[in-house]
């Protein structure tokens, strides 16, 4: 975890962060604790590794990198798979923009993370937004993984939901698919998008297809 912590707080002082190492470390370890909450199955610190491996691996993509990687340690810093809408996200991303102005960084810089972080809820990014593209598309990158992976990814997901009866998450899960699908490019970066679309496009639309066999009702819209 210390790399974990080393990375956040080298994130936060390229941002303009004036707080000590000490305030700095102690803010990312309460991050990492929320990414170990124990209804957690898929939003785990595993998936905040892989969204910050693959910022780091296409950072000379974006505008301001360390930005999108401390967007990356707070877009699912609050997840609670009974929240509706995008109140995980808007609840998100209040949290990290009121931590990082407590560690000193600047206004614009705190306004930008929690913008990121917004575009989780829908991963819809304009056009020229490098930074917004990023984030987007390192949280989707498990789409694009090989089919047991993406299966595994499915099952966790769906222990996040099991509370919700099982047609209601098959209709709410299907909903997010459907919108998933319907976007022009689930990855805006082109070395991204010609490495992953179809295989995640295809992934989407095999569970969709397993999904929407059997009874459909209409409550629940279990996540990304």
């Amino acid at each position: 975890m210390e790399a974990l912590i080393d990375g956040w707080c080298a994130a936060a002082r390229d941002a303009g962060a004036t707080a000590d190492r000490t305030a700095l470390a102690r803010a990312g370890a309460g991050l990492l604790a929320r990414w170990r909450e124990p209804h957690r199955h898929y939003h785990t610190i595993p998936h905040l590794r892989a969204v910050l491996a693959t910022v780091d691996r296409y950072a000379d993509l974006a505008a301001r990198p360390h930005l999108v990687r401390l967007a990356g340690w707070g877009h699912d810093a609050v997840y609670d798979p009974r929240a509706a809408g995008d109140a995980n996200e808007r609840a998100s991303a209040e949290l990290v923009g009121r931590l990082l102005a407590g560690l000193g960084v600047p206004a614009a810089g705190v306004a930008e993370v929690a913008r990121l972080v917004l575009l989780t809820a829908g991963h819809r990014v304009d056009p020229g937004d490098r930074d917004g593209a990023l984030l987007c598309d390192a949280d989707l990158a498990v789409l694009a993984r090989p089919e047991p992976e993406y299966d595994g990814y499915a099952v966790a997901v769906r222990r996040e939901y099991a509370h919700v009866p099982e047609p209601d998450f098959r209709a709410g899960r299907a909903r997010v698919l459907t919108a998933l699908l319907a976007l022009p490019a689930l990855y805006r970066l082109p070395p991204l998008a010609a490495r992953w679309e179809a295989r995640a496009r295809a992934n989407l639309t095999r569970e969709l297809a397993d999904l929407t066999a059997p009874d459909d009702h209409d409550h629940a819209q279990p996540g990304k």
